[in-house]
């Protein structure tokens, strides 16, 4: 059983030379941690945000995002509204730029639950008390505007709010971005708990490796708009196969060897106006040959040379 299955997803933007989402295969099941990793610009931010239908202007998708079987790309907007409020919820990284600074915290959390969904005064904040107590606070939050609060704190009152309906997924586009390290430890820790004790399938994107290992059950690594890695998140970081997902690891500090120097992955992700005819990878991959440069590598591991004893 899938909570949220993304098949075949292609997003064309207006201007672009190539799809920004080419072909993108996800799956998050009720209660698993997934983790969608890689550079900014390859698409992360946009393939959580189709799961609730926040696509571009003019943008043109094909394929399916299906939550619970139904397609959100073929949704009415009456639907949509419905899938927003119900059964699918987003915590967005910056939680100052998501809650009306002129409102108090009790009315950021009450109004979507009396708005959308028919509780009473009375019922939604008892149900805003319950949520905040879940992220580790107490109903004085309530009584308070969002400056009064620290930026952990805020991330918390975000996450309490994407809980509120009981959502079956839980969409999370870099959520410990603008947060100190101890911070990211604990929101990292709260979402964990709040997946197990809700049952909630967890959508986890982040260019932090260390924190996707943390909490992710599986791992998909994404470059260019595709996906060119994805299993188990001990294979993945134990044993990767794509010499993307390679580069990112050398390329990320470690705490086993805190004086080793860092490889930088050379040059630079390809821009959406350069059309590709081959894998994206190929100018910054010292594995390349003929076949990667006129064919687009596919499966698990998208890589024409995984299986040879150079990948």
């Amino acid at each position: 059983m899938t909570v949220l299955s993304i098949e075949d997803l292609r997003l064309e933007l207006p201007g672009a030379s190539r799809p920004v989402l080419a072909g993108v295969d996800l799956e998050v099941r009720p209660g698993q941690t997934v983790a969608l990793v890689g550079e900014s610009g390859s698409g992360k931010s946009l393939t959580s945000r189709s799961v609730l239908g926040l696509l571009p202007p003019g943008a043109r998708a094909r394929g399916a995002v299906r939550v619970a079987g139904e397609d959100v790309l073929t949704m009415t907007p009456a639907r949509l509204r419905e899938l927003r409020s119900r059964q699918v919820s987003m915590v967005f990284q910056d939680p100052r730029a998501a809650i009306n600074p002129m409102l108090r915290i009790g009315a950021f959390l009450t109004e979507s639950l009396r708005a959308n969904l028919g509780e009473s005064k009375t019922g939604a904040r008892g149900r805003a008390v319950e949520m905040l107590a879940a992220v580790g606070l107490t109903d004085r939050a309530l009584r308070q505007y969002p400056h009064q609060l620290s930026g952990g704190m805020l991330q918390r009152v975000m996450i309490a709010a994407a809980l509120l309906a009981d959502p079956a997924l839980l969409l999370a586009d870099e959520p410990t971005t603008a947060l100190d390290v101890s911070t990211q430890t604990e929101i990292v820790a709260l979402l964990a708990d709040l997946r197990e004790r809700f049952g909630t399938g967890l959508l986890f994107v982040t260019h932090d490796l260390g924190l996707a290992a943390a909490i992710a059950d599986h791992v998909y690594v994404m470059y260019a708009g595709r996906i060119v890695e994805h299993g188990t998140a001990e294979t993945v970081f134990a044993a990767p196969r794509h010499p993307y997902t390679i580069a990112l690891l050398e390329a990320t500090p470690s705490l086993a060897q805190p004086d080793g120097r860092l490889r930088a992955i050379p040059g630079r992700p390809p821009d959406l106006r350069t059309e590709l005819t081959g894998c994206a990878f190929v100018p910054r991959c010292t594995r390349a040959t003929g076949e990667c440069h006129t064919t687009v590598p596919v499966g698990q591991v998208a890589c024409h040379h995984a299986g040879g004893t150079d990948a």
